[in-house]
């Protein structure tokens, strides 16, 4: 473990996993919990999902979204992709001081239209103020509570064969918030896919019992995510790199600056592992919303054991991908 705190250690690949396994699992004792995205807790016998998410996003403002946004769907998310149907969400605000009231109101506002979309309330918050220069703005902390409903969830009993979906483009949240940075040189014409999944996911669950896991590959990407899964559950698995979907916009600023579509962050994307005969039905389903419409099967499970991830390229061979490794964009979420 290194000395001293990084901008790697939050962005999701390789340092935020030993923070997280050597810090805080080390200390708090549950490794099982930190292998999803909510933990589940029984209380009176009725069991709820409980998860907590902080927002540091810069701009505050970005095409397709703001924090405030971000802050509910991010959190939304969490809970719908482990299964359970989001309820409840409080939220901690860290505010610096001098920061714009009219952009409060629009931040809040944004909260407020986020969370009757999804239909969750917000239900307690709390808020301090810092001096000038000691937050950079603003800062959100949310705690989400979601409701289990028996019969409903996600197996978690793999099989060879099983296919991997993701509900659409990959990588525009990353080059969205990038560009609005102004970092970039170059001007993209592309929104962030910030978006709440709970309504698409549920229908998923709802119409299916083929579901082997659901997880949201923000921070690190679809690989890290994919990646995380294969060595949890100790699978291996294969992309087809033709088969991903992405968006020529990203390819374009990705292919220009030497990033890698498959570890830029995405913010209203899901990965869905389903048994295989259950593939063309789910996808059906996630076709029906707008936020599935570009919902495509990119890889399959081929084995067991190993807890490896491979991509298959277009001339056949295959290469090992890891989770991220350094740094790539701080501040993504």
């Amino acid at each position: 473990m290194e000395k001293y705190i990084s901008l790697a250690h939050g962005d999701g690949g390789e340092m935020s996993h030993r923070l997280i396994r050597e810090i805080f699992v080390e200390s708090f004792g549950d490794g099982k919990a930190a292998l999803f995205d909510a933990a589940e807790i029984t209380i009176q016998n009725s069991k709820i999902a409980v998860t907590t998410d902080s927002f540091v996003i810069n701009p505050i403002f970005f095409p397709g979204g703001s924090i405030g946004k971000l802050a509910v769907a991010g959190t939304v998310n969490d809970l719908a992709v482990s299964g359970a149907k989001p309820a409840y969400l409080t939220c901690g605000f860290v505010i610096e001081e001098g920061f714009p009231i009219a952009e409060l109101k629009k931040i809040v506002s944004d909260m407020a239209d986020e969370a009757s979309k999804t239909g969750v309330k917000i239900v307690a918050g709390d808020t301090k103020v810092v001096e000038r220069g000691s937050a950079d703005g603003v800062y959100i902390n949310t705690t989400g509570i979601g409701i289990y409903e028996t019969g409903k969830g996600c197996s978690l009993e793999f099989e060879e064969g099983d296919a991997i979906l993701v509900t659409g483009t990959i990588g525009d949240h990353g080059i969205a918030v990038l560009a609005a940075r102004g970092e970039l040189g170059i001007t993209v014409p592309i929104n962030s896919d910030c978006a709440s999944l709970n309504k698409m996911l549920w229908e998923v669950l709802e119409q299916t019992d083929g579901v082997k896991i659901m997880r949201d590959p923000t921070r690190g990407g679809l690989a890290t995510t994919l990646v995380e899964i294969a060595e949890d559950f100790h699978l291996t698995m294969k992309l087809d790199e033709l088969a991903l979907p992405v968006k020529s916009e990203v390819h374009g600023a990705c292919d220009l600056l030497g990033y890698d579509p498959l570890y830029l962050a995405n913010e209203g994307k899901a990965i869905i592992i389903v048994a295989a005969n259950e593939k063309d039905k789910i996808l059906d389903i996630l076709k029906e919303f707008p936020e599935g419409k570009d919902a495509k099967v990119i890889g399959s499970i081929i084995g067991k054991q190993k807890g490896q991830l491979l991509l298959e390229t277009p001339l056949g061979s295959k290469r090992l991908l890891t989770r991220l490794s350094g740094t790539m964009f701080p501040r993504i979420c």
